[in-house]
């Protein structure tokens, strides 16, 4: 098995499989202004259920999917490799709004600027390596920084990620973590690989320390979503590493 078919089967069966996307104008990057604007994420409609996953986000139920976004199902058919397909049935909504303190506001912010991160990491290892796990995970974190953007928006809590180009963050130890990764991922691909595996990591704790106390149910809904797709991320890696050389 050649290794571009072998990182496409890992993708179908993690990656790719996640949701976590908002149905909302897409969020792309352009004159190097990184993962998309503000203005984009302010039109958030629907999201779409996927019976692949965990629970619809519209009535966090049974079906099997925790993802967002009514545009996913559209993508994986091996064409543009952003997220999976999978039996794509009805629409719900964004759960209803709830109370953030200002505690949860700012950790919402900092959600962006690690999401932005994760993007901005990913794109750059596309730019170095010939291998389709870090377009493909950019292109999801684009979509995850959408969806936190839309809870910017619905708090009317600034986006530090606004009109920021690749690599610049509000946050300087967001900023130091980005080159720390960056400098790491750019000896190797299997370091680079690492890498990414890292801030998987890093989001997961981070995301599960925020989902402890709140309760607003959007934000739940959200970060539910965020914290499966970093899993199925950190899976995919650490298969593309154990992969990695095997077939060469």
């Amino acid at each position: 098995m050649k290794r571009n078919v072998r990182i496409a089967t890992v993708l179908t069966a993690g990656v790719l499989a996640v949701g976590g996307v908002l149905a909302v104008t897409p969020v792309i990057a352009d004159s190097g202004a990184g993962p998309g604007t503000a203005a984009t994420a302010r039109t958030a409609s629907g999201f779409s259920t996927d019976t692949g996953h965990r629970g619809s986000m519209g009535s966090m139920g049974s079906t099997g999917h925790m993802g967002m976004g009514g545009g996913m199902a559209r993508h994986m058919n091996g064409g543009d490799g952003t997220e999976g397909t999978g039996a794509c049935g009805g629409t719900g909504t964004l759960a209803a709004k709830g109370t953030l303190s200002a505690a949860q506001q700012e950790t919402l912010a900092g959600t962006a600027e690690e999401e932005k991160l994760a993007h901005d990491l990913y794109a750059s290892f596309a730019d170095r390596y010939d291998t389709p796990v870090f377009s493909r995970l950019a292109a999801a974190e684009t979509r995850h920084l959408t969806a936190v953007r839309a809870l910017l928006d619905r708090y009317d809590v600034t986006d530090p990620t606004a009109g920021r180009k690749t690599g610049e963050f509000a946050d300087p130890a967001v900023k130091a973590a980005y080159d720390r990764l960056l400098g790491q991922g750019q000896g190797s691909e299997e370091a680079a690989l690492k890498a990414g595996r890292t801030v998987e990591a890093d989001d997961i704790a981070a995301l599960t320390k925020a989902l402890k106390g709140l309760t607003a149910p959007d934000a739940r809904q959200v970060y539910g979503s965020l914290l499966t797709a970093s899993q199925r991320h950190q899976d995919a890696l650490e298969h593309w590493l154990t992969a990695d050389g095997q077939d060469e």
